[in-house]
């Protein structure tokens, strides 16, 4: 049993705390996660026998996939990260709702053409597709509304191939609800059963912007994950938000009262794995990100990658520590101090699993606590361990 003091003294794992929280969930801690893409999935469906509570500012700002051609056609923000982290936190036992489960997580055909796969779009607008005829009314009515509505939005030339339903029904409600989506994201958490809070941190269309040490420029979030490109061969220098591609401006904008309320009744803030630019550090470059942060007295902590991030290209770990606060200083105008943004730093004990290299003591020379413990059961595979993680998290809160 690992201990550690934060305002208190903390024993890791609390399996006290673990059991009170398994038996009602419902009461579980608030865990706050800035978060993006598929990287805290598992860790998401894990933590919904523990907590109902726990929630994810997202990132809207995804250039690729099938969220890029919904963008494209309707100038939108991205949904497809929010619509996964909803999934992940879906009830999908028979206590929740299942069949809305498949529908949402079902993805069209990539290998029928516009006419097949409009008719099965139009088929589940009617009703008559097994997805849709599984759902029991009213929530098949809801369904087929919102799709009836993306088809009527939908432009003639736009591409079905791949298309998430999922994301297509965000959209929808999207257009219905004046160009807001957390009404849409409330149905839908309704419909799904899900168990927690999804919010992206911007309500409106930008996208992520990144200037790299060679002086080059990449433009849009997809261009700098390295999945659906070539990986960067530079160091990342600078990032920022705009609000056009074409004339890629930096682009200021504050958090809504909304965000800046569930930052500050956060129990835990977590900066947690996932990519370090496209999933963490866009998530706090809007204005009042920081402030909030450290307005709120709760322990602040950041789980670093274990596994590859081509993000990450040329940087050790602790100068993604000071990358952190460096961003986090500048959403809070520079006028906390860094204990106020950041608390620990969250490692596994092989130091080795770590891209780049990793100086705990010049960490601590920064300010920020070094928590060294098992999270990796098997170092071949060097993914974190759900649940090892998960006890980490909910005995400090």
């Amino acid at each position: 049993m690992l201990k550690i003091r934060l305002s208190r003294a903390v024993s890791i794992p609390d399996k006290l705390k673990m059991a009170r929280y398994r038996k009602v969930p419902e009461l579980g801690p608030k865990i706050l996660f800035f978060s993006g893409g598929t990287a805290l999935n598992p860790l998401s469906r894990a933590l919904v026998e523990y907590t109902h509570n726990s929630t994810h500012i997202v990132t809207p700002f995804d250039s690729g996939g099938s969220s890029a051609k919904l963008r494209k056609a309707f100038k939108m923000l991205a949904v497809g990260d929010m619509r996964s982290r909803l999934m992940a936190l879906a009830d999908q036992s028979v206590k929740g709702n299942p069949e809305i489960f498949s529908l949402f997580a079902y993805r069209l055909p990539q290998d029928k053409d516009d006419y097949e796969l409009k008719n099965i779009l139009n088929l589940m607008a009617a009703g008559r597709h097994k997805l849709v005829n599984n759902i029991p009314d009213p929530l098949r009515r809801i369904i087929r509304n919102h799709l009836a509505l993306f088809i009527e939005k939908m432009p003639e030339n736009f591409d079905l191939k791949g298309a998430s339903i999922g994301n297509l029904i965000l959209a929808s409600g999207y257009f219905a609800n004046d160009r807001h989506i957390d009404p849409v994201i409330f149905i839908f958490s309704k419909l799904a059963e899900v168990r927690g809070t999804v919010r992206p941190v911007m309500n409106s269309m930008l996208h992520l912007i990144s200037l790299l040490d060679d002086g080059s420029t990449v433009r849009g979030q997809h261009m700098l994950t390295g999945k659906e490109n070539a990986p960067i061969k530079s160091r990342v220098k600078e990032v920022y938000l705009s609000k056009n591609l074409d004339n890629p401006a930096p682009f200021n904008p504050a958090i809504r009262n909304k965000i800046k309320k569930l930052i500050l009744d956060a129990e835990l803030i977590c900066y947690p794995m996932g990519s370090f630019y496209s999933s963490i550090i866009a998530n706090i470059l809007p204005r009042g990100v920081g402030e909030a942060i450290a307005e709120n007295l709760c322990p602040k902590i950041y789980i670093p990658n274990t596994a590859h991030d081509p993000e990450q290209f040329g940087t050790s770990l602790h100068q993604r520590v000071e990358i952190l606060l460096q961003y986090l200083r500048q959403s809070s105008n520079n006028l906390y101090p860094d204990s106020k943004l950041l608390d620990m730093v969250l490692i596994d004990r092989n130091h080795s699993l770590y891209q780049g290299g990793i100086d705990p003591e010049y960490i601590k020379r920064l300010g920020v606590d070094v928590l060294e413990t098992n999270l990796c059961i098997d170092h071949k595979n060097p993914r974190l361990d759900n649940q090892l993680l998960m006890e980490c998290l909910l005995s400090m809160v």
